[in-house]
């Protein structure tokens, strides 16, 4: 820091800025259609570009923050911003699937989880002590690109065609992505959590290990806890995922609603998407964060279950999408700060990398198992019995001891059976 004053408003600016050219690529579906009736590939062969941009993202969370050592926040953040415009501006000249998957799947993605991983580690570094608050703040101006840009590149589509409105999506992104950079500051954490007293998290809410106690991944990868929130993310990631991918088609066939009113749920789920990560993100530095998650998995599952087995009318199929959504949401949103709590800020890039490849992985399964059971609803059972089960997790799991706390339990252990 030099010593300067830092203005930590413009590095939330900056980081928001940059979280909503990121959270663009959530508008993919508009593009499934109109790339159909130019180039008359298959709507599924299509479909399957956003699931590959989805994987890739969380793939490249497990490098960027090595890369952010080695070149720092700014300089990987620009980086990052202006391949994902290359990659965007250059499907505008995609004329094969193969080339469509490399570069808005796979260099998109990759470009997009590098920078969102990285800027939001570092936000919550600078707020040590309002870390739900600042993850819903971040992870909600991902959401709010995805429902501003769903105008946007709708508009394009439909003014310039769809291979020029990837040309301009891409340079729309770049300069968002480039103006954020230039306004965040990496954060010192051992200072950021010297100005928060480096307190012991002990309120009933969020006891987890002390702020000053930092795993390394090696150490992280050593406990139960970090495999259980890898089953619980992945869980999380899949029903929401899945949900999003097929909301239309599930008004239309199980719900009986027509194609026009079905399309309604797409604009509802960014909406209590985004809610959800502004709500609960808060309300997580308030209450147990894992309390909280296995609240919303209990949510997901009942309306999981509702959408397999009751018949649904308008009312009832709207209620669980919006359910489903908002829980999501808040999900992805309080799961950055539950990483944090139990291993620590100091390598948080790292760590919650890791544990992000549920995201990637619950991409692709929804559709995995919808495609082995045949249809929507066996695979919301599937669903709604893994949040049962991550619901149970969720509620039993504490946080991992430190080292410290480690030789303190069995310090007392031993003089118990002296």
């Amino acid at each position: 820091m030099n010593g300067k004053p830092v203005n930590r408003l413009l590095i939330v600016l900056g980081t928001v800025i940059m979280q909503m050219g990121l959270g663009t690529i959530y508008t993919w579906s508009l593009f499934n259609s109109p790339l159909v009736d130019k180039f008359g590939w298959e709507l599924s062969s299509v479909s399957i570009t956003f699931s590959i941009t989805s994987f890739a993202l969380a793939f490249s969370t497990l490098f960027a923050g090595k890369i952010q050592e080695k070149i720092g926040l700014r300089k990987l953040t620009a980086a990052a911003g202006i391949l994902l415009g290359i990659g965007l501006i250059l499907s505008s000249q995609a004329s094969s699937l193969a080339s469509l998957y490399i570069l808005a799947g796979v260099i998109v993605g990759f470009a997009d989880g590098t920078a969102y991983i990285t800027s939001l580690s570092n936000l919550m570094k600078w707020f040590p002590d309002r870390k739900g608050l600042i993850s819903g703040i971040s992870v909600g101006a991902y959401g709010t690109g995805s429902l501003i840009f769903k105008y946007v590149n709708g508009g394009l589509i439909h003014s310039v065609g769809v291979s020029q409105a990837f040309l301009y999506w891409g340079l729309i992104v770049m300069a968002m992505i480039l103006v954020g950079s230039m306004l965040v500051r990496e954060a010192s954490v051992e200072s950021e959590e010297a100005k928060a007293g480096s307190k012991t998290q002990t309120t009933t809410s969020n006891a987890a290990v002390p702020v000053q106690v930092n795993y390394t991944v090696g150490e992280m990868l050593r406990t139960k806890q970090a495999y259980l929130l890898f089953v619980i993310f992945f869980t999380a990631c899949m029903s929401g995922l899945y949900l999003i991918g097929i909301v239309k088609d599930i008004g239309v066939q199980l719900a009986h609603l027509d194609a026009a009113t079905a399309a309604n749920a797409v604009a509802l789920v960014a909406i209590f998407n985004t809610a959800g990560r502004l709500i609960l993100g808060a309300l997580s530095d308030k209450v147990s964060r894992l309390k909280l998650v296995g609240c919303t998995l209990a949510v997901t599952a009942a309306s999981a279950v509702v959408l397999s087995v009751v018949p649904l009318n308008f009312g009832l199929f709207f209620a669980c999408v919006a359910a489903i959504a908002f829980c999501f949401g808040g999900n992805i949103t309080v799961f950055p700060a539950i990483v944090s709590d139990f291993f620590g800020l100091k390598n948080q890039t790292k760590n919650y990398g890791i544990i992000y490849q549920g995201f990637g992985i619950g991409a692709l399964s929804g559709s995995f198992i919808a495609a082995m059971m045949g249809g929507f609803k066996l695979t919301f059972i599937v669903i709604g019995g893994l949040c049962v089960i991550s619901v149970l997790i969720a509620m039993t799991m504490n946080p991992p001891l430190s080292k410290k706390a480690e030789k303190e339990a069995a310090f007392k252990a031993y003089k118990r059976t002296a």
